[in-house]
């Protein structure tokens, strides 16, 4: 086995194709991301959000304990933002390719009663709840 040195290795691709963006000192995951981040500046600054986040983890409950994953660890979801509208906290997250394990994990934090918001790159407004 050859090793390679690091300077001379490529650079690895987001399994979806997503491009890592810089604004400022901020670096997103996806354009998409990047985007909705300056908009929701924008609702903040108008003052029609408050309270806006980056990366927030909330820890995932079942009935009357936390959930662990198969190593024992918590289970976390990590949303891109969070913000308060009209009273309501509100989380969400910019999605070019939901995976099977975040629709879980959506499903488990809306049973828990959160409010949960998905940005699609076909639709950059928020889709509501679906029932």
């Amino acid at each position: 086995m050859k090793i390679v040195p690091s300077a001379f290795r490529r650079a690895s691709k987001n399994k979806y194709g997503a491009k890592p963006t810089q604004i400022g000192d901020i670096t997103f995951d996806s354009k998409l991301e990047a985007q909705r981040w300056c908009e929701l500046q924008l609702l903040e600054r108008g003052r029609e959000i408050s309270d806006l986040r980056r990366q927030v983890a909330i820890e995932l409950l079942g009935q009357f304990r936390p959930l662990f994953t198969r190593t024992g660890r918590k289970m976390k979801l990590t949303f891109d933002f969070a913000y308060i509208e009209d009273g309501v906290q509100i989380y969400e997250d910019a999605k070019g390719m939901p995976t099977r394990d975040y629709e879980v994990r959506v499903a488990v934090a809306r049973a828990m009663g959160l409010e949960i918001r998905e940005v699609t790159k076909t639709r950059l407004e928020p889709s509501g709840r679906r029932r």
